[in-house]
């Protein structure tokens, strides 16, 4: 079986091997979306094929929706050539049951992939068709926060951003700047309303992505590439609004456990393949099967209705209770924490960690014990609930290959929200005490030692990428392994500096109390395990 629209026209011998197909027509669905598009979606990869294209397809099949959604991939342009384009933009999604147990879908709601960049001039015109016609109504977005950066650390215009103001809406090769000249083309065309809706995995996202919008529009007001008018059109959010979300779904790269597993079940085309760009593309997608998707409900020119395929759809207040309890105590610093342990401890699975008595009962003791006081309840969802899915069901499944070190990039860019915000509730609540805590600055101790790439056992590793990773290196050189006086003088700057914790942890009281953690992380081999029993086991 090769995934194809003519293979699958042989239902019998799909749903003999247990595959779910589309439950729809097609071609038709291709031909309503060509006619009437709704939905464009930026970012190409694994989570928007096991997540927001089969939203789409639960709605086609219901009669609530007729067409389809467009793939737009910004970055990696090898996705489209090869996950899409060879399989007639089929997807095969492998849901991965905590039973061992593989759920097989086709989804095919995809009636398009392309590549949103004017240097390939066929597939943008496309995109600028589909961004004129007045029955576009939303455009949504996985394209990581990196993807919405306009400017660096140090608060400076990124390179790429600098190019973009001064080639203009013609010549632009950022995502924003891409998304900002196709809004051009909608605005020249008559400006029919639309909503802008970020699914990125991080706070504030639509605030995020409006000011990144709205930056490049006034750059280019400023060069004489775009009129007030359009300006005016962009920043009324009557007009073009920018929903904020919350989104939750694990899904890791392609596992070669699943593409064996596809393989030797007769499925043909299912490798595995890494892009020039160090992307993983294949046929099919692994996921686990929870997810959460809550959507701030302003869209000015309609909405699909996602409600019916599982979406919460509500207020920004709610949303941003929703994301600050997920991402400040329920799952997101679990996260962090089992990263960076997991690639001190050489661990290579996050479930196999689950299994590590230490590592369990560390993440318990962040979220349930120093976390829960000051979780946001957002009303919809129980926190209490949710961070119980994530211990018991969703991290210990052994057959979601998720890794630590995946789950370490870019931690200098996640820690503020994912560690600082519940120390920030502490210092503000009367009655709460930042030195109270233990837990997190443990966490934030054994990101520290991690950085200086070396293991529990004495042997380098080498960290996950991370736009930090240079510079706090830099400054942690000469930290040795066996020698904590070395830390004397090294961590002060990093545990002072807000842009990374977003306070000041010195001048809250636990940077001494975090110091003296790294410097018994630091003792010798097998002082990061030591350690872990110290504390969690007093």
């Amino acid at each position: 079986m090769k995934l194809s629209y003519e293979s699958i026209q042989d239902r019998k011998a799909w749903e003999a091997a247990g595959v779910t197909l589309p439950k729809f027509d097609w071609k038709a669905m291709h031909a309503a979306t060509e006619k009437a598009p709704t939905w464009v979606h930026f970012g190409a990869g694994s989570l928007f094929r096991a997540f927001h294209a089969l939203l789409q397809q639960s709605l086609i099949e219901q009669g609530l929706a007729e067409g389809g959604l467009y793939a737009a991939e910004t970055f990696d342009y090898e996705i489209v050539e090869n996950t899409y384009a060879p399989y007639d933009n089929l997807s095969l999604l492998v849901t991965l049951l905590p039973d061992g147990k593989m759920e097989k879908t086709v989804v095919g709601s995809v009636a398009g992939a392309l590549r949103a960049d004017p240097a390939y001039p066929e597939d943008w015109e496309k995109l600028k068709a589909i961004f004129r016609s007045p029955s576009l109504q939303l455009i949504t977005f996985t394209i990581t926060e990196k993807g919405y950066a306009l400017t660096g650390l140090d608060g400076r215009f990124l390179p790429l951003a600098e190019k973009d103001f001064a080639a203009g809406p013609e010549a632009c090769a950022s995502a924003i700047g891409k998304v900002t000249a196709l809004l051009l083309e909608r605005f020249r065309a008559g400006g029919t309303p639309m909503a802008v809706v970020s699914t990125d995995n991080c706070s504030r996202n639509g605030e995020k992505i409006r000011a990144s919008v709205v930056t490049m529009t006034e750059q280019w007001l400023e060069r004489g590439f775009v009129s007030r008018a359009f300006a005016a059109w962009v920043e009324n959010e009557e007009m073009v609004s920018f929903p904020w979300t919350m989104i939750d779904k694990i899904t890791p790269r392609p596992a070669p456990e699943v593409e064996q597993a596809l393989q030797a079940a007769g499925f043909e085309g299912m490798n595995v393949k890494i892009t020039g760009k160090k992307g993983y593309t294949a046929a099919f997608v692994n996921a686990e099967k929870p997810q959460y998707l809550v959507i701030e409900d302003r869209f000015p020119n309609g909405r699909p209705p996602l409600e019916k395929a599982g979406v919460f759809m509500t207020d920004r207040e709610t949303v941003n209770k929703v994301e600050r309890m997920k991402v400040t105590t329920c799952l997101n610093p679990l996260h962090t924490t089992l990263a960076v342990y997991g690639c001190l401890l050489g661990y290579r699975s996050i479930a196999d960690e689950m299994k590590d008595p230490e590592l369990k009962a560390l993440i318990e003791k962040i979220g349930c014990t120093e976390g829960m006081p000051v979780v946001t309840d957002p009303g919809i969802i129980k926190p209490a609930d949710f961070i119980r899915e994530v211990i018991d069901q969703r991290f210990p499944n052994p057959f979601l290959p998720d890794t630590p070190q995946r789950i370490a990039l870019d931690t200098s860019q996640k820690v503020s929200i994912r560690f600082g915000e519940t120390i920030k509730a502490y210092a503000e609540r009367p009655g709460l005490d930042p030195r109270s805590l233990t837990f997190i600055p443990l966490a934030i101790a054994g990101w520290m030692r991690y950085l200086l790439g070396v293991n529990d056992a004495g042997e380098p590793f080498e960290c996950s990428s991370d736009p930090m990773l240079p510079e706090l290196q830099a400054k942690l050189s000469g930290v040795t392994l066996g020698h904590p006086e070395s830390l004397d003088g090294k961590l002060r700057d990093i545990l002072s500096n807000p842009v990374i914790f977003g306070s000041d942890l010195a001048a809250l009281g636990l940077a001494e109390k975090i110091e003296g953690m790294v410097r018994e992380l630091l003792a010798g081999p097998g002082a990061v395990r030591a350690t872990l029993k110290r504390y969690l086991h007093p």
